[in-house]
């Protein structure tokens, strides 16, 4: 039998690269699945009628004065609304949301701008003379916590920090702000 050629250190480092990268993205896969698992249950939780603890987040407020910490506000109903400035309904929204902070003065409005870019969404608020608290999520790590699997998509948050309601995908209506408002006893 021939002795082997020595193998080229090329190769060898190609294949340890290769072997890497895929472990990297089985391992990106395994967290991306126990993520979504996460805000799914949430949504199945919603929909069995229980009431799950809303997932803790504190993020950069977009006007550039500090942070959100959503414990911060427990004691007081809360609509969260995941957007983005490129989205269409988004836009369409924002005056509704708009009006829902001003109409019901105990509700708490916070809009989670997320994966988006910061300028961008500050162009946005300022545009739709959006006044309520608006925070960037600019990873989408709280979308993810959420379970949010597109925008806009807004979740409703009582006093004691427990999830009560949510709208799936698409822009609120004013029938369903009125609907979330009165899940959490705000009239």
């Amino acid at each position: 039998m021939a002795p082997r050629p020595p193998r080229n250190p090329l190769t060898t480092a190609a294949s340890i690269v290769a072997v890497t990268l895929v472990a990297g993205l089985f391992g990106l896969l395994a967290w991306r699945v126990a993520t979504t698992a996460r805000g799914s249950s949430l949504a199945a939780a919603l929909a069995e009628g229980d009431r799950p603890a809303a997932p803790g987040f504190e993020l950069p407020l977009l006007d550039g004065r500090g942070t959100l910490d959503l414990a911060d506000l427990k004691g007081r109903p809360v609509v969260l609304n995941f957007w983005a400035s490129w989205c269409e309904p988004c836009k369409a929204e924002a005056p509704r949301l708009q009006a829902a902070a001003e109409r019901y003065p105990d509700l708490v409005v916070v809009g989670v701008n997320s994966q988006d870019f910061e300028g961008d969404a500050r162009k946005f608020v300022s545009r739709y003379g959006v006044t309520y608290r608006n925070v960037h999520d600019r990873s989408g790590a709280v979308l993810k916590k959420f379970g949010a699997t597109g925008f806009p998509e807004t979740w409703f948050v009582d006093r004691d920090g427990r999830l009560a309601f949510r709208r799936i995908e698409g822009e609120v209506t004013e029938a369903t702000l009125a609907q979330g408002a009165a899940a959490l006893g705000v009239r």
